[in-house]
């Protein structure tokens, strides 16, 4: 069979939706053999493929990736060839994230550092891949993507008294001598507009340094920053002073300091850009670009791996040496990060008349610059069906609305899906989906 149900996995972590609060936790209900919600729990992620950590699973309790290996063309030749997928290993890993609380300011590392902290450190850094990824907002959701521009930077070091104990003046002079801009106090913010252009390397490296100084800063020196923000920003209104520029992340200054107290990264506010995405809006985040998810839930696709440089917001080991030196401080805007999704066009043997109403206007394709995955979304009305093309390579399916009925060519393989079934599709297979309530499927897959 080319077209087959799988039973993916749920993690537990902290940062989870407790219960069935958590989307993961609903859709694996359904999906995750044996899996039942247990309200006094967290859950956070729904995890779809063949890494090892959690590895999906057929009706028979065997591993989706050894029944891979044993019928290789599922996989297909040329992705085998390319991504050495002979033992039935995908190249993507697939999630549905339910976030609670922040996760951590990170990184993941690009191949060449990847195999070198997995060499050093494998207890840590438990494979050697790398792990760009993509973020699809099923509910609207915030993250920190990037550095902020940085005459938006400078502006934010020069607005917020408490940052001065933390960042060394020179280093704020010397990124605003960087940038032709004044150092008066209060900032005139109409000067302070981002870049059109890259930062120099100049400029990097003094972004390096002003990080650097944050995510080194003494602990008592973060412990007095934030405890003096969170009074002035709880007294708002009461003569309290807060400046225009401050009042955009207020609350959420706030609230990441009760998730977590005098953490470091509750000052990352100040230094990241703050993406608000709305359902269907995509972001992909390149290696060595630091970024946190802080509320939401989301379509996550990245390489096969598991490989994060952590440094703020987590009770997890922090790598901050690591990340220092890992990130490319390329300070843009946070829209930069956003990916625009385009058509799916219809198979080959759809007929000019059928191409727009049964195959790109139900599909739309997020394709990220990466060679290990793209993910495709699936929007049909109740009555109506699409079909697409063959795909030169494996792809998993996860169903986050509705029910219906795939099958797999004209007399091919057929079953029949509902809200949280995960479905495998094989390689080569032309694939038609009907709905029979409303439906909404994500469908990852890499093609050579």
């Amino acid at each position: 069979m080319a077209l087959f149900k799988i039973h993916p996995g749920v993690q537990s972590y902290d940062w989870g939706k407790k219960g069935s609060a958590s989307l993961a936790a609903q859709l694996g209900e359904v999906s995750v053999d044996g899996f039942q919600i247990d309200e006094d729990k967290t859950y956070a992620e729904l995890w779809m493929g063949t890494h090892p950590t959690l590895p999906s699973k057929l009706d028979s309790g065997s591993l989706l990736k050894d029944h891979l290996a044993q019928n290789q063309s599922l996989i297909g030749d040329k992705i085998i060839d390319k991504f050495e997928a002979g033992d039935g290993s995908l190249p993507f890993l697939f999630k549905v994230l339910s976030i609670g609380t922040a996760l951590s300011i990170q990184a993941h590392p690009d191949k060449q550092l990847a195999q070198k902290l997995f060499k050093e450190r494998p207890e840590v850094y438990k494979d050697p891949n790398h792990k760009p990824e993509m973020a699809i907002a099923l509910t609207p959701f915030l993250a920190f993507l990037n550095f902020l521009p940085l005459p938006l930077l400078l502006l934010n070091l020069l607005s917020v008294p408490e940052l001065d104990a933390i960042i060394p003046s020179t280093l704020t002079s010397s990124l605003a001598a960087s940038l032709t801009l004044p150092t008066t106090r209060p900032p005139d913010s109409f000067l302070f507009q981002p870049l059109k252009s890259s930062p120099t390397p100049e400029q990097k490296d003094i972004l390096k340094q002003i990080f650097n100084a944050l995510m080194s800063a003494e602990q008592s020196a973060v412990d007095k920053a934030i405890a003096s923000l969170v009074e002035r920003y709880q007294n708002k209104g009461e003569d309290a002073e807060i400046s225009e520029v401050e009042k955009p992340v207020v609350d959420l200054l706030i609230m990441l300091n009760e998730q977590y107290p005098s953490d470091v990264g509750v000052l990352c506010v100040y230094f990241l850009n703050v993406v608000e995405l709305k359902a269907g809006e995509a972001a992909f985040l390149e290696a060595n670009s630091p970024h946190a998810y802080i509320k939401g839930d989301i379509i996550e696709c990245m390489a096969t791996s598991d490989n994060v440089v952590r440094a703020g917001l987590t009770p997890k080991l922090r790598d901050v040496p690591t990340l220092i030196e890992m990130l490319t401080y390329d300070a843009s805007p946070g829209d930069k990060q956003l990916l625009k999704p385009t058509k799916f066009g219809p198979p080959a043997s759809a007929v000019a008349g059928e191409a727009e109403a049964e195959g790109s206007s139900k599909t739309q394709l997020y394709d990220p610059p990466i060679e290990e995955f793209s993910v495709l979304r699936v929007e049909l009305q109740s009555g109506e069906k699409t079909t697409h093309r063959a795909i030169d390579g494996p792809s998993i399916t996860i169903v986050t609305k509705g029910k219906g009925v795939a099958v797999s060519g004209e007399h091919g393989d057929k079953v029949e899906f509902t809200r949280g079934d995960v479905v495998f599709i094989g390689a080569g297979k032309e694939v038609t989906w009907t709905a029979e309530e409303d439906v909404e499927v994500f469908r990852a897959f890499v093609e050579a």
